[in-house]
């Protein structure tokens, strides 16, 4: 059979259409995974077979052509993907948030945006970030754009450029000559934007989330764009945006979960007092495992809940008491599925000896990637947020954290 990722797809019509490409999708997504990550061999081929079928184009309206899908299929799809592959899933982040920006913007010209990105993903674009700086204390941006002639030119680097090795075209920010942030989305192939490999945490280090360099890199006129996110004013993005990372790491349980299962039953031993013949009857063995299966049930509950809270404040027409409120789900969803994803992933070097320590197993991965996604935001500003909430009725900051 011709795998799913060689095969052009006209753009789903429905969420259960878009399900079924998944399904087919994962097993050859996953298969790979552990052996990409230890040798760091980027997955180019995985990011395009998502985008070839479909899935950025899970919250398209009907209208536009797209499937019209809801933020909890969007969470839901994801927890599928980084169950077998989280550098794979947290690549997705900048083009699924940038349609969610599309949507909640209300900016004048956010029509036409729309028309032309929405047809751009349905014909398989792949979007990546370029925004954020190293050194800039609180986010400060310190790239440039300044006119020339008609368009503009813009110098800088960036880095955490999350998925843009991987994208057909990247979206910048840079100050302009009044120290206003202008945003520009700019073809991958633009001379001057080199883009780099680099990315040095210890996890997540197939996100492509290294450095973009900025050369002196002409700006069209038209490919400024507007920016669906203003800082210092709430917007729904943000909470979307920050529940994809408790997602990840949810999906990192769940991986941590099935590799615990494979182990115990494929490769682990009774230790010799043991009161077992083989490991999977070992109570602690099914213990640890069962401990492991209970917090991945959990990470998923809680950012499925929270998926929720951010679609009853669309169907609420983004009112501020529901976006305050989505906010605040999301927090602890983000808290509690790092407390649970963290500690799952640990608890696989229980399920056998020092042989779960092997390379060739890659077991520490899970630890690696989790710990560095729920690194992205301290969870202590979350849980600190949800406690002001509770006690004062103080809402969340409004900031990209929240």
């Amino acid at each position: 059979m011709t795998p799913l990722s060689v095969v052009k797809l006209p753009p789903a019509v429905s969420i259960s259409e878009l399900s079924a490409r998944l399904d087919e999708l994962l097993p050859h997504i996953g298969s790979g995974a552990s052996e990409r990550e230890r040798n760091r061999e980027l997955p180019y081929e995985a990011i395009a077979s998502l985008a070839r079928a479909g899935i950025y184009t899970t919250r398209i309206p009907v209208k536009y052509g797209g499937p019209g899908g809801s933020v909890s299929d969007v969470i839901g799809f994801l927890l599928r993907i980084a169950s077998v592959d989280s550098n794979v899933a947290q690549a997705l982040r900048p083009g699924l948030g940038f349609v969610e920006g599309l949507l909640a913007s209300r900016a004048e010209g956010i029509e036409e945006d729309r028309q032309c990105w929405f047809e751009r993903y349905l014909q398989g674009a792949v979007l990546g970030n370029a925004g954020w700086e190293i050194g800039g204390a609180n986010g400060a941006v310190s790239a440039r754009i300044v006119r020339d002639g008609k368009h503009f030119r813009a110098n800088g680097s960036k880095y955490y450029s999350t998925g843009s090795l991987y994208a057909d075209w990247v979206s910048a920010v840079a100050l302009d000559e009044n120290d206003q942030p202008v945003s520009f989305i700019l073809p991958r192939d633009r001379e001057g934007l080199v883009l780099l490999d680099d990315f040095d945490a210890m996890g997540q280090r197939l996100t492509a989330s290294g450095t973009t360099h900025l050369n002196n890199v002409q700006v069209f006129a038209h490919e400024i764009r507007v920016r669906a996110v203003e800082e210092g004013k709430r917007s729904i993005v943000t909470p979307f945006l920050q529940l994809f990372l408790g997602t990840v790491i949810a999906g990192i349980a769940r991986n941590a979960l099935n590799d615990a299962v494979v182990f115990a039953r494929d490769h682990a031993r009774p230790i010799k007092h043991s009161s077992a013949e083989r490991s999977v009857d070992d109570p602690y063995v099914e213990l640890s495992v069962g401990d492991i299966s209970a917090r991945a049930f959990t990470a998923e509950a809680v950012v499925l809940h929270a998926a929720r809270a951010i679609d009853r404040a669309w169907a609420q027409d983004l009112t501020p008491a529901s976006v305050d409120q989505a906010a605040i789900d999301v927090a602890q969803a983000q808290y509690s599925a790092a407390q649970a994803g963290l500690k799952a992933a640990e608890l696989v070097f229980d399920v056998g000896g020092a042989s779960t320590t092997g390379r060739r197993h890659n077991l520490d991965r899970h630890w690696r990637n989790a710990r560095t996604v729920a690194n992205h935001n301290p969870r202590q500003w979350k849980a600190a947020a949800v406690g002001a909430w509770q006690l004062k009725g103080t809402p969340p900051p409004t900031s990209g954290l929240f």
